[in-house]
């Protein structure tokens, strides 16, 4: 088993922040997406900041992977994990994770799932002298696509495979029970969203981060913007700032029993397109002369 550098897969630093490594995982899950990249190695690096980002967002794996990561281990060394595993993150999680197949959620690597998804135990547990006792319970972590139209997600427990019925606008905490899965007895999954690289949810609501160029946030413009359920025309307001939310009504997560579904907060991300030609770098050349030098006074 490898180890793996998770900082240095999201071009971080050990030390940095929630909003930096949410930021450096936003831009390299939108350059190595398969559905935009023409990289020939596009879907494994779009796989590797996955699993950097699902180890790095959460505190607790995050402080159990620091833990390993200050042994002094570099990318490709062999890691042997002490008998029994990694024992688990440190604030006492001690059930199973299983990562549903489809969007940001499945494919994780060996080092991956040894440190974070293979303890044992659950809130079922044991009794004493070593018989097992009560159901077994793991976390699902269920791509926002499936949470959006309902289906069904194939994950493997004890080498065997089993389809999930995901109902429709189902919530983080909320349970999945199969009757009879368990080691001895049901198989409860608590649910959890897995990362996604275009969506962010916030309750009901999904933040989505959209890139617009100069000349569509000053003039205004109308531009497709992703949803969960397809593109749709977003209308930008002239004058536009960099950081501006726009709501897309109707267009998040949908409600539970008739309650009306979320929106989607599209937040504007202002890009300068990088010249290629000698016609594009005129035309900035235009506008440097049209705006002068004191524009950020202005």
């Amino acid at each position: 088993m490898q180890f793996k550098d998770y900082y240095e897969t999201l071009g971080v630093e050990p030390g940095a922040g929630e909003a930096e490594i949410k930021t450096a995982y936003r831009r390299l899950a939108r350059k190595y997406h398969p559905d935009v990249s023409k990289e020939s190695d596009a879907e494994d690096r779009f796989k590797a900041v996955n699993e950097a980002y699902e180890a790095l967002r959460d505190p607790e794996k995050r402080a159990a992977y620091d833990q390993l990561r200050a042994r002094g281990y570099r990318p490709g060394d062999e890691v042997h994990p002490p008998q029994g595993g990694f024992g688990g993150s440190p604030g006492g999680v001690d059930f199973d994770e299983i990562f549903a197949g489809g969007g940001a959620g499945g494919g994780f690597s060996d080092f991956f799932e040894e440190m974070f998804g293979r303890r044992r135990g659950g809130f079922g547990g044991q009794a004493p002298g070593g018989a097992p006792r009560g159901d077994t319970r793991a976390r699902l972590a269920v791509p926002l696509e499936t949470v959006y139209r309902g289906d069904s997600v194939r994950i493997s427990v004890g080498g065997k495979s089993l389809d999930v019925s995901v109902p429709r606008g189902i919530r983080p905490g909320q349970v999945i029970r199969l009757k009879g899965q368990g080691a001895h007895g049901d198989l409860l999954l608590e649910v959890e969203y897995a990362a996604h690289p275009h969506f962010e949810a916030d309750g009901l609501n999904l933040l989505h981060v959209l890139a617009v160029a100069p000349w569509e946030a000053a003039l205004g413009a109308t531009v497709n913007a992703p949803t969960l359920g397809g593109d749709v025309e977003l209308k930008i307001p002239p004058g536009s700032d960099a950081g501006r939310k726009l709501r897309l009504r109707g267009r998040g997560l949908p409600g539970q029993r008739g309650a009306p579904a979320g929106d989607q907060i599209v937040e504007l991300e202002v890009i300068a397109p990088k010249p290629e030609n000698e016609a594009q770098r005129q035309a900035y050349r235009t506008l440097e002369s049209a705006f002068g030098e004191h524009w950020r006074q202005g």
